[in-house]
């Protein structure tokens, strides 16, 4: 039961980090120019919701981790 309700967090958190990933900037402007429009990197708004992101990213990469520990203990 807890093995099964850790699998189904697992692909949840693994599909939302696809996503989050997907959504930050590479060359172009990512986020901030699709939500922004033609307003740039001059928009206090953009660099708010970009480092939001990065924090969501990376709260969404930790829980990640800790369910694939957490199944290869369980697993074994």
């Amino acid at each position: 039961m807890i093995t099964t309700l850790v699998i189904v967090i697992h692909i949840a958190v693994s599909l939302l980090l696809i996503a989050m990933v997907l959504l930050h900037s590479g060359k172009g402007g990512g986020l901030s120019e699709m939500f922004g429009g033609g307003l740039g990197q001059a928009a206090a708004g953009s660099t708010v919701a970009e480092r939001n992101l990065d924090r969501a990213t990376v709260a969404c990469a930790v829980c990640f981790m800790f369910t694939t520990v957490i199944l290869a203990i369980r697993l074994q």
